[in-house]
């Protein structure tokens, strides 16, 4: 069952994401290279207790990180610990935090210094097929319009899309329905109203799409070693169209 939200609610997860924004503000000012992932964990678990939050992923199925922490290869899932960044990096980073009651969750990929040329063409493309997806999240439109917008956005440069892990709903539980798979038909699934809040967030490999967990197993990496990177916001479906509510506030 798809649950539409309160006004009351919404205020919740507003101020939810804009703890996870505040988060992400500050973890960007402090990715560089020889900073651990464990590092950036503690910087964001200390700055979202301080907001009488919660991290969300810490302990979530016994996961141990504060954040997701992902380098390079790594898609999802990555535990922060002693690796430390090097030039070149790129890592993703989803965060999560509960605010009396209710979640935000966003997760960026980030630059370490200079990059590859492709590596930012990767970044490029994978934001901006979320932002082409969100922009198909409004009242009455189906929820696969939304999924086929991401999926041709990626695969028109040229990379792959990850199918097995997908969006979802979000609200009193970290993962609700909908899933959102980053791929569809057109014109296709549950039709959206205003109340649903979803985490549109697409997966993008430069080589082919297919990805393994690792012995700790949490840490998704892809399959043939190849970058690649997740993009994604907290989006409230509202009367008007769509409200971001994973965005920083000025």
């Amino acid at each position: 069952m798809i649950i539409c939200k309160s006004e009351v609610e919404l205020d919740l997860m507003r101020e939810a994401g804009r703890i996870v924004a505040e988060t992400h503000r500050l973890l960007a000012r402090a990715i560089r290279p020889n900073i651990t992932t464990k590092e950036l964990d503690q910087i964001a678990e200390e700055y979202i207790r301080s907001q009488g939050a919660i991290p969300s992923f810490k302990g979530y199925n016994g996961f141990p990180g504060s954040i997701c922490a992902s380098v390079n290869e790594e898609l999802v899932h990555g535990i922060p610990g002693p690796r430390k960044l090097v030039e070149g990096d790129i890592i993703s980073v989803d965060i999560g935090a509960q605010y009396k009651g209710y979640h935000g969750d966003s997760a960026w990929t980030y630059p370490v210094g200079e990059i590859s040329e492709t590596a930012k063409r990767l970044l490029a493309v994978t934001e901006q097929s979320l932002y082409r997806g969100i922009a198909e999240a409004k009242p009455d439109a189906r929820l696969y319009t939304l999924s086929h917008a991401i999926q041709t956005c990626i695969e028109d440069a040229g990379f792959s899309v990850v199918i097995e892990y997908v969006g979802h709903g979000i609200g009193t539980d970290l993962h609700e329905e909908p899933q959102i798979p980053n791929y569809g038909v057109p014109d296709k699934g549950p039709r959206l109203k205003p109340g649903m809040v979803l985490a549109i967030e697409p997966m993008v490999v430069v080589g082919e799409r297919f990805v393994q967990t690792l012995k700790d197993d949490w840490t998704v990496v892809t399959a043939d070693k190849t970058l690649c990177a997740h993009f994604e916001h907290t989006v409230a479906i509202t009367a008007a169209g769509y409200e971001i509510l994973t965005l920083p506030r000025s």
